[in-house]
């Protein structure tokens, strides 16, 4: 070894002792208390057989012609002029019979597995954005390299579980291509677990091909999941062809989508609350009944991303204690059905990493949380009611996220933390500052702040006076100055950069 090549390591080894998340372990979650349920058994009841109701009277629009054909097969009531599909309830429920309870998702470092469903909480970050934001560089379109950059963060974040699909749209890759640079980018600079594009048949294949590469091939992909893609209705009550071309696509390679309906009570759905639920449930189990129609046992979460509009402005509304209680309902008729559910954590309307943010913000993660999502989506860096990802807000999102992990640790009772030894032993009108139970703990007991000041004001001015936003600005970008790329198999990131090449020619072509 040269002496060259030793120091290199030391520092590296010098970087990651130095890491304000080095001694927060990555490691799976689960919720020990039980969930919250809004919704009385006849409640739930009724919004069930109103959504068996809207699948047989109303039916949805399925455009896509191999969707058509598979429901004509089993027997649903196929209008192929327009695309009108009238499910019979007992259809819709034997193949929603299918869906396994719960699964696991494979990363491509083994130790980054994941188990979904369950009392299991698996975390993902902000997704969808056309916009980064930072304080240095502002607001401006997602690029490439903006991308790569929250691919490394993500990977760093020991409470984030999966390295989320499109967390910024980089603007800079054409369309057709820009999938390929999306995946590449989370195989290569991360080894957790994936949400891959599920656009169209050909994104969604081009998906499954590059797992295939990491993973050992497609008999290997298929024996357990390696990714997951999101589905999102066209609300009210569509399913358009891209979506189902994805749909079909994963489900057919035994990978699992989140069938996610996204509707604003009183645009997409009627206004009240009840109905919307109704709506969302009808669209949830239409789609993952199709899911067990093209491969019967496939895994699919139930998504839940229901909110109201905003009735002055039009605008949706993140972080409501309408989108919380529609939350809240969902989670529980995915349980009803022995389903995964998908949540959303951070979501909000506010344009900066403010107070508004932090609050809706709060109005959505608790919610997640004590309904018991399985996958919470969007948990870190959304914005502008999703068009931005803010490296700020991932920062305090994050110490959002530190926070829950702890409190689901729950309260260790047993002889030792009782201490009613050293109750005895400082006795009346003591002090625990000095105790050795107090000195064998005092580092772990508690939760530690990532970001959170606790000095007292003096001590605070002569550190610089920062804010939680300015702490976060310099903590995003610690984490970035000390990212150290996780080991892949030269001959896996060969295969993939072939793979992109070759694709991208074709494409072009």
């Amino acid at each position: 070894m040269t002496n060259e090549g030793g120091n290199k390591r030391r520092e590296r080894r010098e970087r990651r002792r130095a890491s304000p998340l080095a001694d927060r372990p990555f490691r799976l979650l689960r919720n020990p208390y039980p969930p919250v349920e809004v919704l009385s058994v006849e409640e739930l009841q009724r919004i069930h057989l109103a959504s068996l109701r809207i699948l047989e009277e109303i039916g949805l629009e399925f455009l896509d012609g191999e969707a058509l054909d598979v429901w004509q097969a089993a027997g649903a009531e196929v209008d192929r002029s327009t695309g009108r599909v009238r499910l019979e309830r007992g259809l819709v429920m034997e193949a929603v019979s299918t869906a396994p309870a719960h699964f696991s998702l494979r990363a491509r470092n083994p130790a980054h597995d994941l188990h979904i469903g369950g009392n299991y909480i698996n975390l993902a970050p902000g997704a969808g954005c056309p916009y980064i934001s930072d304080f240095e560089r502002g607001r401006r379109p997602g690029t490439l390299v903006a991308f790569q950059e929250l691919v490394r963060l993500v990977q760093q974040c020991p409470p984030l579980h999966i390295i989320g699909g499109v967390m910024v749209e980089p603007q800079d890759v054409p369309v057709p291509v820009r999938h390929l640079e999306q995946v590449y980018s989370q195989f290569t600079l991360g080894d957790k677990a994936i949400i891959s594009p599920a656009r169209n048949r050909e994104t969604a294949l081009d998906c499954i091909e590059m797992a295939a590469i990491v993973f050992g091939g497609l008999d290997e992909t298929q024996r357990q999941p390696v990714q997951l893609g999101i589905i999102n209705v066209n609300s009210p009550l569509r399913y358009d062809a891209s979506m189902l071309g994805g749909l079909m696509t994963y489900a057919r390679y035994g990978q699992p989508v989140v069938v996610t309906p996204f509707i604003l009570a009183g645009a997409m759905s009627p206004i009240t609350l009840a109905a919307a639920i109704a709506q969302q449930n009808a669209e949830a189990l239409a789609g993952i009944a199709l899911t067990q129609l093209v491969n019967p046992g496939v895994p699919v979460i139930y998504g839940g991303f229901t909110t109201n509009v905003d009735m002055q402005t039009g605008s949706p509304a993140f972080g409501s204690p309408e989108g919380a209680l529609a939350l809240f309902a969902g989670a529980q008729l995915a349980r009803f059905y022995g389903l995964p559910y998908r949540g959303s954590g951070s979501l909000n309307n506010s344009k900066l990493p403010d107070a508004q943010a932090s609050y809706e913000t709060q109005m959505t993660l608790w919610p997640a949380v004590l309904a018991h999502a399985n996958l919470i989506h969007h948990s870190v860096g959304w914005l502008e009611a999703g068009l931005v990802f803010s490296l700020e807000k991932f920062m305090l999102d994050l110490e959002g996220l530190l926070m829950m992990v702890r409190l689901l640790d729950g309260i260790e009772v047993n002889d030792e933390t009782l201490a009613l030894d050293t109750m005895a032993e400082v006795g009346p009108g003591g002090h625990h500052f000095g105790s050795a139970h107090t000195l064998a703990r005092f580092r772990s007991e508690f939760y530690l702040p990532l970001l959170s000041d606790r000095q007292n004001y003096e001590a605070w001015r002569e550190q610089g006076s920062l804010d939680a936003g300015q702490r976060a600005h310099r903590l995003w970008k610690e984490l970035l100055a000390g990212y150290e790329q996780p080991y892949i198999d030269p001959a896996i990131e060969e295969g993939l950069r072939e793979y992109v090449g070759r694709r991208k020619r074709e494409l072009a072509g």
